[in-house]
């Protein structure tokens, strides 16, 4: 069988070698910081390299085709079920990190394929009603639980019918070091480091991403007013989505730089303040906004009592599980409120709202036809 081929390559190319030919080819252009699939530091178990896709893409697959990713789409980002169809959901927001990460990738030559991996898995794990549920379980669950750690869980216990994807480390160390909450925007310290340059660029894409589309949504929704904010934002970053956007991402690709046989991932001082403080000013105005608070107030009810209800009805909780298709995880060996925080976890918004509706709302009758 023959492929096509770029000029002066020979020919004939047999299928068994295109990932191998895909392997050379990016020792030819990926920078000495990048990471090359063929040096992965390989996956929890160990499984035949498929002919076609480097192992970084085949990470990036499983991740697109997996029931996790899928229910993106039915998750709260700042806004709970925004009746709108332009508010950006924890899909659409994952698709922006993964292209705004992989620009940078591109430009700073590093491996385009494990930055868009990390992107598209970095909030699998992510609770129903956002940053709100997260911090919900925080309460009822753990004070320990994190959506990072929890995506990570996701791809390693709970996708896959309880197998896991089997994803590559550099991915899942990835996927674990995007966030580190109100942590620096550009990452220092070890433990917030991911193992790669690539992880590290998916954590900044990751907040570049929020400021911009979180500010967007919150003009569009009328929570704030275009003109509440910062000056001196809109002045350094730009006014509109665009522009913001083009400045943050030419910024830390002009700024990187390498210095002691290292990749300084780094950003202007004054492109830099702005972002955090552009930060500061969504916290204060958007994320603890009344509208916000009340939502978490909403949030807060039906999943502690969603948490409470399956804590006493396994049954009920194994047939929910199985419908989410989680039934092949291990729960004999694991205490009931880690299944059940697990559970509440995977649950999209209108799940959480529907199956809350037909636990505790009555049921009415309905007259009998004859």
């Amino acid at each position: 069988m023959e492929f096509y081929r770029p000029p002066g390559a020979v020919r004939p190319l047999q299928i068994m070698s295109i990932r191998e030919e895909f392997e050379k080819r990016e020792k030819k252009f990926i920078s000495p910081f990048g990471c090359l699939s063929a040096e992965s530091r390989g996956r929890p178990t160990e499984e035949k390299p498929c002919p076609v896709r480097t192992a970084f893409q085949m990470d990036r697959d499983r991740i697109v085709y997996s029931n996790a990713f899928r229910r993106l789409k039915h998750k709260t980002q700042v806004f709970l079920s925004p009746l709108g169809d332009d508010y950006r959901t924890r899909l659409t927001h994952t698709l922006e990190v993964a292209q705004i990460a992989r620009t940078i990738a591109r430009a700073l030559f590093l491996n385009e394929d494990l930055t868009e991996a990390i992107a598209l898995g970095h909030d699998l794990g992510h609770t129903p009603f956002g940053h709100s549920g997260e911090t919900v379980l925080r309460e009822i669950y753990s004070p320990g639980f994190s959506h990072n750690e929890q995506s990570l869980r996701v791809v390693e216990v709970l996708e896959n019918n309880g197998k896991g994807l089997n994803l590559t480390h550099e991915v899942r160390d990835g996927i674990l070091k995007h966030s580190k909450g109100y942590g620096n925007i550009i990452p220092e310290g070890p433990e917030e480091m991911a193992c790669t340059y690539e992880g590290m660029i998916v954590r900044i894409a990751d907040i570049m991403a929020y400021l911009n589309h979180d500010l967007e949504d919150a003009i569009r929704s009328g929570v704030i007013r275009a003109e509440q904010v910062p000056e001196s934002c809109v002045r350094i970053i730009g006014r509109t989505h665009s522009e913001r956007a083009a400045t943050m991402i030419k910024d830390l690709i002009s700024c990187s730089e390498v210095c002691d046989d290292k990749l300084c991932l780094q950003m202007s001082d004054e492109v830099h303040t702005a972002m955090k403080h552009l930060r500061e000013f969504l916290y204060e105005n958007v994320y603890r906004s009344p509208r916000v608070h009340n939502d978490f107030e909403k949030a807060k009810k039906i999943l502690s009592e969603l948490y409470s209800y399956f804590l006493e009805h396994d049954d009920m909780l194994y047939v929910k599980m199985a419908e989410l298709q989680m039934a092949g995880c291990n729960h004999n060996r694991l205490p009931k409120e880690r299944i059940v925080c697990d559970f509440i976890a995977s649950m999209t918004d209108r799940y959480a709202m529907n199956l809350y509706t037909k636990i505790f709302f009555p049921t009415p009758l309905l007259p009998r036809v004859n």
